[in-house]
């Protein structure tokens, strides 16, 4: 899913070339992209873009007249921008969004159509859509904490929350509890001071790098290659690859349809946390340290 770096260079590159200019024409391919009908598609067609902005990981277009559009890309949603005329691609495209400087497709990868394009008019429809997490980048230290230690759930769960906190994922989630050296499962209830005052640093520095990164990436093009896999990672999508800071091997735990991947060493005390299926099927023969699933791994077969 993109997330907070993801949409706010999406929005970047987006705001040249759509701010200013008329919506000249909306083509919906896929009916279950648009998921509103009050006010109607055709409210928005004919209308100047007057600004662009991002409301957690959605991307809302200022049409006006309080009327908005709020593209949510949710897993597998992707915009692509083309020359005026594009057609909608065959097997991906949902809907083309025809402008005068060029047309923006909206495309999705997944057979599940999760991306949604909501039309919404007026301050308090708008407000409906936000889930009201903290920005990080523009929070101070005890807002951070308020947030984070309003309610004791695991690190993993709480950054990703996005009723607590604005735009984080599963990608950036492992990338920030990572170089705060904490643990994606432990309780936010029990962070000391030092550790809270880590994760807030972590957060602002990983978030504002990558944001860097990708703006270096995409220069004055457009953002083709947006994925939460992303070379440079430290631990995300990284599963038994070497850690950059002790070079341990990654770990990764699955839970429903997601996944935490930590370095054992760095962040839990050269500890393996239990992966749920894995540790149903194995039982007391699931490694518990770092040190006895390294020799597992190299066992001699039978």
């Amino acid at each position: 899913m993109p997330e907070l770096p993801d949409i706010v260079v999406y929005i970047e590159a987006l705001r040249p070339r759509i701010t200013g200019q008329r919506l000249e024409r909306i083509r919906i391919k896929s009916p279950l992209l648009l998921r509103s009908t009050d006010p109607p598609i055709g409210a928005i067609a004919g209308r100047v873009v007057q600004d662009l902005r991002r409301l957690g990981k959605r991307i809302v277009w200022d049409m006006g007249d309080e009327y908005f559009a709020v593209i949510h890309l949710m897993i597998a949603g992707r915009l692509k921008w083309r020359a005026a005329g594009a057609k909608i691609p065959g097997k991906l495209g949902l809907a083309a969004l025809e402008f005068p400087t060029g047309t923006l497709l909206f495309t999705e990868a997944s057979k599940k159509q999760r991306a949604s394009l909501h039309l919404v008019h007026g301050a308090a429809a708008l407000a409906a859509h936000d889930p009201g997490g903290l920005d990080v980048l523009t929070a101070a230290l005890p807002a951070f904490r308020a947030a984070l230690t309003a309610e004791s759930h695991t690190l993993k769960r709480t950054l990703t929350d996005p009723r607590t906190f604005d735009g984080i994922g599963n990608a950036y989630s492992d990338e920030i509890l990572h170089a705060a050296r904490l643990s994606p499962f432990q309780l936010t209830g029990r962070l000391t001071d030092e550790e809270s005052a880590r994760l807030y640093e972590a957060a602002r520095r990983t978030l504002t790098t990558w944001i860097a990164r990708l703006r270096e990436e995409v220069g004055d093009g457009f953002p083709e290659k947006v994925t939460a896999f992303r070379e440079g990672m430290a631990v995300h999508g990284r599963y038994k690859q070497p850690c950059p800071v002790c070079g341990s091997p990654v770990q990764r735990i699955r839970y429903a349809d997601n996944e935490a991947n930590y370095c054992a060493t760095c962040q839990t005390g050269g500890r393996v946390l239990a992966d749920r299926a894995l540790s149903r099927l194995l039982k007391d023969d699931w490694p518990r340290s770092l040190e006895e699933w390294e020799a597992r791994m190299h066992l001699p077969p039978e």
